[in-house]
């Protein structure tokens, strides 16, 4: 076996013999590596260009955009790259940039997802005391609180899978990730793998808790509220379920892969198990908002089909 401090590249096997398919398979996710470029810039430029939604609301949403192309530049170029290489790899040091970015953004994702059902909570169950509590002050502390708390969490973790002499050099996957890298491992990682269950109570589970105690508030007001504020409370919050529905449906295929033998399936649904928290999570939200939000779709709509120049909404 290698040495660890002779081990400067990783193999990913899970790109398999593509060549009869290479260009196809490269067309497809450059196309919608493109379209998760396009459709977050958009939804970032309509909320960023109208003052009128410089809200907790709409800035979250722009958060949860700005991380969908966050965690896309991290897999998506390494990707695409390997598509047309013979023998796809990664370098020692791009693998951890890689496994640093991509868990970042999971974390991000179910942070913001959080904070959003948190601020759906507050503005529904408690309309008259939101605005003292949701300042921009507050907001902002809010939003460094949610993306540094993960980092720092994080950086134990890595610093831990960092420090393993490894034996090994192939990844069964099309990206790196913290798991793989540490059953590489020559030495017992008891150690990584406590800390990564603990990783995973804080970083997902909790935000989870937060999420449902906050709708199951919502859900006990809105039943003794109007059938008009019901309606618009669904109206706000629908958007934001349907994203924390498909970010979990997503996050827990990636979950499942790591904690369970699925040897048994094929090499295709694995890597499609494996790639779903970073595919349709960036790929659906602008979709998911730029439909459901009703402020969101007039100003896509006045900037893209409006023909007149002196539009004006009903």
């Amino acid at each position: 076996m290698q040495n660890s401090t002779n081990m400067t590249m990783f193999f990913l096997t899970a790109y398999g013999d593509n060549s009869n398919m290479r260009y196809l398979y490269f067309t497809s996710t450059l196309l919608g590596f493109l379209f998760i470029l396009f459709a977050n810039l958009v939804i970032i430029a309509v909320i960023a260009s109208d003052h009128k939604l410089h809200e907790p609301m709409y800035i979250f949403i722009c958060c949860l955009a700005l991380n969908g192309l966050y965690g896309s530049c991290a897999f998506y170029p390494s990707c695409m790259a390997n598509l047309l290489s013979e023998t796809p790899a990664i370098s020692r040091t791009g693998c951890f940039i890689q496994i640093f970015c991509l868990h970042t953004y999971g974390c991000f994702e179910y942070s913001i997802l959080a904070l959003m059902a948190y601020d759906r909570y507050l503005s529904i169950c408690h309309p008259l005391i939101y605005n003292s509590i949701m300042t921009p002050s507050k907001m902002v502390q809010f939003l460094v609180f949610v993306f540094i708390y993960p980092i720092c969490f994080f950086c134990i973790h890595i610093s831990l899978t960092i420090r393993l002499p490894l034996c090994g050099f192939i990844i069964t996957k099309v990206f790196c990730d913290n798991w793989s890298v540490v059953r590489l491992s020559c030495v017992d990682a008891s150690v990584n793998n406590v800390f990564g269950l603990c990783f995973i109570a804080v970083v997902m589970i909790t935000p989870i808790f937060v999420v449902l105690y906050s709708y199951i508030r919502i859900l006990a007001v809105c039943v003794k509220t109007s059938k008009e504020a019901r309606s618009k409370a669904l109206e706000t919050c629908t958007p934001h379920l349907l994203a924390f529905v498909n970010y979990n449906i997503a996050a827990f295929f990636e979950v499942v892969q790591h904690r369970f033998d699925l040897s048994n399936t094929s090499p295709i649904s694995r890597i499609i198990m494996s790639v779903d928290f970073i595919l349709l999570p960036p790929l659906l939200n602008p979709i998911i908002y730029g439909i459901k939000m009703q402020e969101i779709r007039k100003r896509i709509r006045r900037t893209f089909f409006s023909t007149k120049p002196n539009y004006v909404e009903v």
